[in-house]
C-alpha cells in the first residue's frame, strides 16, 4: 500500500510557497528570481537586442565598456563619431583627469603648499622619460595649487609657464621672470638677471609668490652651464618669494651640470615620472573612451597595444598614436567592405551577401569596432622596421649574442672587448642550459652581425681584444625578440 503523505509535514507548506511559481521551476533559493521585463534605454542602440544580447556580446568579444551600461554601437560612417573618438585620442586633448600620476602630482603640489604656507622659495626638478606625463601633471598641480590657495585665504600666486625651446636665447627666461615681477617703470642698465638678484636680496611685503614652471629645461644648458645655475641660484637669495619646477628628461641633469648647486647645499627636490607599465597605459586608454557614449575597442586590442608599448618604451604619447592609427585600419576596412557591396551581385558568391546583409547584434558588433587584427596592423606599422626583420631572422645564437650585448651595454657602457661579450653570452646560454659556441665560432657570428650593421667591431691582431659597439638601439631588440619564449625572461 503506497505510503499517504502527511498534510501537517513542512513538505506541504514549501509546496504551498512554490504554488505560484512558473511551472518545471527548480530554484535552490527560497524565492524566485525576479525578472524584469525589457525596456527601452536612452543610451541604447536601435540595433540591439530587447532580451540583453548586447551585454552578452560585449562580454564574449571583450568589448571595452563601463560596468552596468551598454554602450550603443560605433557608427563610423558618421563623421561626426568619427571625429569625436579621434579627438578623445589626440595628444593636445587633456583628459579630465590625469590618473597613474597622483603620487607624483601629490609630492609636487605638497612642495609647493609648502613653500606658499611659509612664504620660502624653493627649487623642485621633474625628469623622466618622454611621454610619461610630466607636463600634463604639471597643468593639474597649477590647477590644484590655485584652488587650494583660495580656499585656504592666501594670496594666489602669480605663475609663469615657459617651455624653454621657444626662447631666442637661453638668458630671456631671466626677462620673462622679471616682466612678471615689477610693473614697467624706467628703464636701467642692469641685466635682468642682475635685476632679479637685487631684487631677491631686499626685503618687500608687497610682492606675491611666484611659481615658475620650466618645461624642456635641459634647453638652457649652454657651454660654461651659467644661465641653469643662475637661474637655481635665484631660489637661494633671503628674500627670494619663487618656486622653480624644472622639467626635463634627463634623470641626471642635476648631479652634471649643477654640481655647484649639491657642494651649496642647494641642490634642488628631484621628482621622477617612471616610463609607464602595461596595466597604467591601459588604464589611461580606458579613461578616454570610457567618456565615449559607444564601444569603439575590443579590449584585447587595448591589451595588445598596451603591452607593446609598455614593452618598447613606456611612451603613452606612442599608445595614443598607435590606437589612432588601428582606429584608420578599420576605415580602410569598412571602404573596402563598401566598394565590395556595390559590385554587381551576379559577381558575389552567397557567402558574401550574407555577410553584406548580417544583421546578428554580435557579428554587427564586431565589425564596427577596432580589433585585435587592427591594432597588431598598426603596431607592425609603427615599430616593424628593416632592423627588426632582420633580428627576428637571425639564427638562434646570433640572437642570444644581440640579447646578451644588450644586457651587458646597459647603463653606463658605450663599448667593450669581444672577450668580455664572449663571457656574457655564455652565462647567458648556461643559464638557460643550452651549451655555448666556442670563442672562435663566436667570434666569426660577430663578424657577420658586423656585416649586417647590428653591431660594429674594431680592429685588432687578436680577436679577444677587438672593440664592440652596438649599432642598433635596445627597443629595437626588444620588439623583434619578445615574442620568442625564450627571450622573455632574458628582456627584462
Amino acid at each position: 500500500m503506497p505510503a499517504i503523505a502527511d498534510p501537517s509535514t513542512p513538505n506541504t507548506h514549501k509546496r504551498k510557497l512554490r504554488s505560484h511559481a512558473p511551472p518545471r521551476a527548480e530554484s535552490p533559493s527560497p524565492s524566485p528570481p525576479k525578472w524584469k521585463s525589457p525596456r527601452p534605454s536612452a543610451i541604447a542602440s536601435p540595433h540591439s537586442a530587447a532580451n540583453g544580447n548586447e551585454i552578452v556580446a560585449d562580454e564574449n568579444q571583450g568589448v571595452l565598456r563601463k560596468p552596468d551600461l551598454v554602450k550603443s554601437l560605433w557608427n563610423l560612417k558618421d563623421g561626426e563619431q568619427l571625429r569625436v573618438v579621434k579627438e578623445a585620442l589626440h595628444l593636445a586633448t587633456a583628459p579630465s583627469a590625469v590618473v597613474c600620476r597622483e603620487e607624483e602630482q601629490d609630492m609636487v603640489l605638497g612642495f609647493c603648499k609648502s613653500c606658499i604656507e611659509h612664504e620660502k622659495a624653493g627649487s623642485l626638478y621633474i625628469c623622466g622619460c618622454p611621454g610619461t606625463g610630466k607636463s600634463l601633471s604639471m597643468e593639474k598641480v597649477k590647477e590644484a595649487l590655485h584652488n587650494w590657495a583660495k580656499e585656504e585665504g592666501f594670496p594666489l600666486p602669480d605663475v609663469l609657464s615657459v617651455n624653454c625651446t621657444s626662447l631666442a636665447n637661453t638668458s630671456d627666461i631671466f626677462t620673462k621672470i622679471l616682466g612678471l615681477s615689477q610693473s614697467r617703470g624706467r628703464r636701467v642698465l642692469a641685466t635682468p638677471l642682475q635685476q632679479l638678484q637685487n631684487m631677491y636680496s631686499q626685503k618687500s611685503s608687497t610682492r606675491n609668490m611666484m611659481l615658475i614652471v620650466a618645461d624642456e629645461l635641459d634647453y638652457l644648458i649652454t657651454r660654461d652651464r651659467a644661465v641653469l645655475h643662475d637661474l637655481f641660484m635665484l631660489t637661494t637669495f633671503p628674500f627670494a618669494r619663487c618656486i622653480l619646477i624644472g622639467v626635463a628628461n634627463a634623470i641626471d641633469l642635476a648631479d652634471r651640470f649643477l654640481p655647484r648647486l649639491t657642494s651649496l647645499n642647494c641642490k634642488p627636490t628631484v621628482v621622477t615620472f617612471r616610463a609607464y607599465s602595461k596595466d597604467q597605459i591601459l588604464r589611461i586608454l580606458e579613461e578616454r573612451l570610457n567618456e565615449l557614449p559607444y564601444t569603439v575597442f575590443q579590449r584585447q586590442a587595448l591589451e595588445l597595444c598596451a603591452r607593446k608599448v609598455a614593452a618598447a618604451s613606456g611612451d603613452m604619447r606612442k599608445a595614443l598614436c598607435i590606437c589612432r592609427s588601428a582606429i584608420e585600419m578599420l576605415e580602410a576596412e569598412v571602404r573596402e567592405s563598401v566598394c565590395n557591396l556595390n559590385t554587381p551581385l551576379e559577381e558575389k558568391s552567397s557567402s558574401e551577401q550574407n555577410m553584406a546583409t548580417v544583421s546578428d547584434p554580435m557579428k554587427k558588433q564586431e565589425f564596427d569596432i577596432v580589433r585585435i587584427d587592427h591594432m597588431a596592423r598598426a603596431l607592425s606599422k609603427t615599430y616593424r622596421s628593416p632592423v627588426v626583420d632582420t633580428i627576428q631572422s637571425l639564427p638562434h645564437h646570433q640572437q642570444i649574442i644581440l640579447c646578451s650585448s644588450m644586457k651587458h651595454f646597459r647603463g653606463s657602457k658605450k663599448d667593450t672587448i669581444l672577450g668580455e661579450l664572449y663571457k656574457s653570452y655564455s652565462e647567458l646560454c648556461k643559464s638557460s642550459l643550452i651549451p655555448p659556441t666556442g670563442i672562435l665560432e663566436f667570434s666569426n657570428m660577430c663578424r657577420v652581425l658586423n656585416d649586417q650593421g647590428l653591431i660594429k667591431l674594431g680592429p685588432s691582431r687578436e680577436d679577444k681584444l677587438k672593440r664592440v659597439t652596438p649599432k642598433v638601439d635596445e627597443a629595437d631588440i626588444t620588439f623583434a625578440l619578445q615574442g620568442i619564449r625564450f627571450f622573455r625572461n632574458c628582456l627584462q
